[in-house]
């Protein structure tokens, strides 16, 4: 399992693909795989066995190209001594090399798979097989070389617990116009109701957009909270009248809010990307068309049953459900790639001595 060098896993506050993965992680373990988690830092909190690329979390370079390439090329290198079955990247640049690895390697595509990066998966053929975390990423790109389509999931008995409700709208997601929360405020006051922003702001256009644009809308009905642990984020949730996502763009998932029906917190969202795969209307929340009926959902939410949210996400969105179709995938890429595959010189010169300590191994 090959994630980016940003931070440790699970991880202390905001970081969807890392919450995924440790879900994951733990899910095969239970099930009886060796994992070896190929991450940065010193520790993980998961149950596989680690392996540090570099001593800290390189977070503060978030955005720049050498941590992650650096990262990879250590990896790469430790696969090549290794007896896996199967890689598993969660990494931008690490599908780009995966011809050169030992195993077949499993992509799962976080992002949407639209312009510059949507002509890099591409650009790669069949040299991996790439996973959609939705049908409607899937979509806007049919043509590359999906092999399976698994949504997202969480071990929902994080989130579960006492809800309180009666609180405050929240929004919950990093500071880009992308995620709306300008639209949010527009939403709460035609509502007239109070809104809680929780929002990561750590890159430098997330500081420049929370300065510029939403700092200025602030006032006595708006709270902000900024970079906040996963804790807070877990009180918060349980706490909202609901959660608002007025997105401005194609979001191929969107983690919190399974993560807010999961605490029975209703979601209001804009029917963009892959909202109506994920909020059931009328049931586990709304999905609106314009910022007029999102006000008015917004109004609405009381009338539905948190116990339908929390059951949505435990049928749907459980993690081991999400476990169970990555299995399939991991067998099928292994299937593939058995008959097809050569010795090389580079093989015999990198396995590992008969002399020594086994390697960790993945696989079913």
């Amino acid at each position: 399992m090959v994630v980016p060098p940003w931070y440790e896993l699970p991880p202390q506050g905001y970081g969807g693909l890392e919450t995924i993965v440790a879900a994951l992680v733990d899910g095969l373990v239970e099930r009886g795989h060796h994992v070896t988690l190929f991450g940065a830092g010193r520790r993980t909190g998961t149950r596989a066995a680690f392996v540090g690329t570099v001593a800290e979390p390189q977070y503060p370079r978030l955005g720049q190209v050498m941590p992650e390439v650096l990262h990879i090329a250590r990896v790469n290198a430790l696969l090549r001594d290794g007896d896996f079955d199967v890689v598993h990247d969660h990494t931008t640049a690490g599908p780009a090399t995966a011809r050169s690895r030992p195993a077949p390697t499993v992509v799962t595509v976080h992002h949407a798979p639209d312009r510059e990066f949507g002509e890099y998966l591409a650009a790669l053929g069949d040299q991996v097989d790439l996973v959609a975390i939705s049908r409607a990423q899937r979509r806007l790109r049919p043509e590359l070389n999906w092999v399976s389509t698994v949504h997202n999931a969480i071990r929902v008995g994080d989130f579960a617990g006492p809800r309180t409700g009666g609180g405050p709208v929240l929004w919950l997601a990093r500071f880009s116009p992308d995620k709306g929360p300008d639209l949010a405020i527009e939403a709460c006051r035609r509502a007239g109701l109070p809104l809680v922003l929780v929002g990561k702001c750590m890159e430098r256009a997330e500081v420049r957009y929370l300065d510029e644009v939403i700092r200025p809308m602030l006032g006595d009905d708006v709270e902000l909270i900024v970079n906040a642990d996963r804790s807070t984020c877990r009180e918060l949730l349980s706490r909202a009248r609901c959660l608002v996502l007025p997105i401005r763009w194609n979001e191929p998932f969107g983690m919190v809010m399974i993560e807010a029906m999961a605490a029975g917190t209703p979601v209001v969202a804009l029917r963009r990307g892959a909202v109506p795969e994920v909020v059931r209307h009328g049931v586990t929340g709304f999905v609106c068309d314009d910022l007029d009926e999102l006000a008015q959902a917004l109004l609405d939410v009381t009338d539905l049953e948190p116990r339908a949210c929390v059951d949505h996400v435990t049928r749907h969105f459980a993690a081991d459900l999400m476990v169970r179709r990555y299995e399939r995938v991991y067998r099928a890429a292994i299937g593939r790639a058995r008959p097809t595959r050569r010795t090389t010189v580079d093989d015999v010169l990198s396995a590992p001595s008969p002399i020594g300590q086994a390697q960790p191994a993945v696989g079913p």
